[in-house]
């Protein structure tokens, strides 16, 4: 795993040791950000972070801020010392913590973002709820994006709460989804 541009350009990525991570590919990276080109000073949230991948990418392309939340402690710890070798600690918050409890916290503190990406595990049926619990809280802004990692056999709605599916790209066996509010 390696970030493919940027400031941290060509800079291996650690990914937890024994947890069934699924490092998201450079094939599907590239993909991502020929959708949405342009990061730079975006507010950028990683849910179900890993190793941290997807948001060092983010920061590496120019993404003002990253926060990172991951439940697991040996994930959180990998996502630091990425951050580090990378020198882009000082644009990140990693978090320990629950995806839902994270969200409600950071709707306290009135924190929204640009980008949300998230990654859960497969066959957890967490995609609609983490969506619907992001539209409850409030916490993508108005022009802001959702950009879900999922299994190719989830066939998600046209429409979450707000939000409505705008592109979809398959890959084998993984998929992009993305979302976001109702035009109009």
């Amino acid at each position: 795993m390696r970030i493919i541009t940027g400031s941290a350009k060509g800079h291996r990525i650690k990914a937890p040791k024994g947890l069934k991570t699924r490092p998201t590919t450079d094939r599907i990276k590239e993909s991502l950000f020929n959708i949405i080109p342009d990061v730079s000073n975006q507010r950028v949230l990683d849910l179900f972070s890993g190793s941290g991948n997807i948001g060092i990418e983010f920061l590496s392309r120019g993404a003002e801020q990253c926060y990172f939340i991951d439940n697991n402690a040996s994930s959180v710890k990998i996502i630091k010392e990425n951050l580090k070798k990378t020198d882009l600690i000082k644009k990140a918050n990693v978090y320990k913590n629950t995806v839902d409890r994270a969200i409600k916290i950071l709707s306290k503190k009135r924190v929204d973002f640009d980008i949300i990406f998230l990654d859960p595990p497969y066959n957890k049926n967490l995609v609609k709820p983490t969506i619907e619990e992001i539209s409850k809280n409030n916490i993508l802004s108005k022009e802001g994006y959702i950009i879900i990692e999922h299994e190719s056999s989830l066939n998600l709605p046209e429409r979450i709460s707000e939000l409505v599916n705008f592109d979809t790209r398959k890959y084998n066996d993984t998929s992009i989804s993305f979302y976001r509010r109702e035009e109009g």
